[in-house]
């Protein structure tokens, strides 16, 4: 450690104490594990309780010179984990402020602090406001609810994109300065976690995706319970049926037909959080053949695509909705509808079929419904995060939450494309090869997020324990987002590693967001590299 770090170190144990301060090999190892190729070690571990020693914390960072990397609670599963970008930064683990400020049951909203959980949150809406729902990822109940929207991730209700349903910003600066966006800069505002705008320029987007400051509260807007509810799901037999699947589903989900977040996801990606990798089958030898493939989705009575939603509201206008999706669909796949009363059927029968040592088909079918039904309605999970594990060898059951504890390597890419059928096939026709080149299956599922754009999420799994194959992800991985970035889909979100791929020299976007780093950190301590390129590249 320089002497700097050190004395930085000092400052900050006298503030928080010993017990909330650790510096030991074990945490910083700890803090270092991670699903990408490459992780960073820090050279501490910070935990505040409150804004406040937040606020100072900063300012020794700052007098001292040394790096800080805030997290939510680490859990960004294939997008850089608890890691910073730069090596040696001290990590401020906001975990432990984990309040739920407020729970408006009238008007459906929360006030959280970054280390209120998923799951804690659901609970207490339920407790506090029955008549709500909370959406969330499918990042597991333990993932951070502030967390998963300031990097713009999405769930799946109709309130699924996040950043649309944030309203309301606590901030601590760079300089130590507390800044509360909309109306909560006004005392006593009232209309602070209702209306996103306040008065003057809006401020929030510039703490998204970025390392401007450090969100230490931010309220939450809550789906309000629908009076029916429909899940769907549409299985298509080749994989060309994507394209017109996408734009026959349009037109519904520009009407408002389609509400909820609807996914489109390819055998891989639904096999990958339901079965072990088929290693004996395939020889050793990836990436699955198209016969390999066939049989392992008739096995599990999926299609070459799967299109899971809801459809919600009140009833007739969710019925009206399933006609429309059936007329829609109809040449292109079976639409096989879901309610509450027909999953407890079809998990008595699977009761009753099991002792005959029948049902296997069955059973498939519900364990990749049942998680997404619960997503569904705001319900977390860990089911999804199986698929994190999919190239581990030698993975046994139950799987682990925590895709580090099996040396799981998870890099996502996630371009945008635009709601249309032609660019889901060219961009599927591009990628698919650089894939394969290196041994590895294309696991994809697009997300209709919003009524004219999906987010493309591209699973890129891998062994970390396998020298060879963590070179050749981090190949791929390079190689295919700078393939989408030739394509014009850029990706929404990326890892710590994809971050110096999205900077052109020249790119007044990045040199507008450099000179605002500049005026409020003109040090770089906050998170330096994340998103917005390193003050000393200049």
């Amino acid at each position: 450690m320089t002497q700097d770090t050190t004395r930085a170190i000092e400052a900050w144990r006298t503030i928080l104490g010993a017990s909330r301060l650790d510096t030991t090999e074990a945490t910083r190892a700890r803090y270092a594990r991670t699903t990408s190729p490459r992780g960073t070690r820090p050279c501490a571990v910070l935990y505040p309780v409150s804004a406040d020693e937040v606020r100072t914390i900063i300012q020794v960072a700052a007098c001292h010179g040394v790096v800080l990397y805030p997290i939510s609670g680490g859990h960004n599963w294939g997008y850089g984990d608890a890691c910073a970008p730069t090596e040696g930064a001290a990590i401020l683990d906001l975990g432990r402020m984990n309040r739920i400020i407020e729970i408006n049951p009238t008007l459906g909203y929360a006030v959280v602090e970054p280390g209120v959980t998923q799951g804690q949150l659901h609970d207490a809406v339920r407790r506090e406001a029955p008549g709500f729902w909370l959406d969330c990822s499918a990042a597991g109940p333990e993932a951070s609810v502030v967390g998963n929207a300031l990097d713009r991730g999405f769930g799946h209700t109709p309130y699924g994109d996040h950043v649309r349903t944030t309203c309301g910003m606590e901030v601590v600066l760079a300089d130590g300065r507390l800044v509360r966006t909309g109306f909560g800069h006004f005392t006593d505002a009232r209309a602070t976690h209702v209306y996103p705008y306040g008065v003057g320029p809006i401020l929030d987007g510039l703490f998204m995706q970025s390392n401007l400051g450090i969100v230490t509260r931010m309220g939450i807007w809550l789906y309000p319970e629908p009076e029916a509810f429909r899940f769907f799901h549409i299985g298509v037999n080749r994989d060309s049926d994507v394209a017109p699947l996408v734009d026959a589903l349009r037109p519904l989900r520009m009407k408002g037909l389609l509400n909820s977040a609807v996914h489109i996801g390819n055998d891989l990606r639904v096999l990958s959080s339901m079965v072990a990798y088929p290693w004996e089958a395939c020889g050793g030898t990836p990436p699955l053949s198209p016969e390999l493939r066939r049989v392992l989705r008739r096995e599990s009575g999926l299609g070459a695509w799967n299109v899971t939603g809801s459809l919600t509201g009140p009833a007739a206008q969710v019925r009206g909705a399933g006609r429309a999706l059936r007329k829609a669909a109809k040449g292109l796949g079976k639409v096989t509808f879901v309610t509450d009363l027909r999953l407890r059927w079809g998990q008595r029968l699977l009761k009753g079929l099991k002792p005959l040592g029948l049902g296997t088909v069955l059973a498939r079918q519900l364990e990749a419904l049942e998680p997404n039904y619960g997503l569904l309605k705001g319900e977390p999970c860990t089911a999804p995060l199986a698929g994190a594990h999919w190239r581990v060898r030698d993975m046994g059951k139950p799987r682990p939450e925590d895709p580090r504890d099996t040396h799981a390597g998870l890099l996502w890419i996630s371009p945008v494309v635009p709601l249309c059928g032609e660019d889901v096939l060219r961009l599927l026709q591009a990628v698919e090869p650089l894939f394969h080149a290196e041994g590895f299956d294309l696991l994809a599922t697009f997300t209709m997020l919003n009524e004219r754009a999906m987010v493309g999420i591209l699973n890129l799994a891998f062994d970390r324990r396998i020298k060879e194959e963590v070179t050749a992800a981090d190949r791929c991985y390079r190689a295919v987002l700078k393939r989408l970035l030739a394509l014009g889909y850029p990706p929404y979100r990326t890892a710590p590693c994809g971050m110096p791929l999205l900077r052109e020299e020249g790119d007044t976007f990045w040199e507008l967001t450099r000179d605002i780093k500049r005026a409020l950190d003109p040090k770089d301590i906050l998170a330096r590299g994340r998103y917005i390129p390193p003050l000393d590249q200049d």
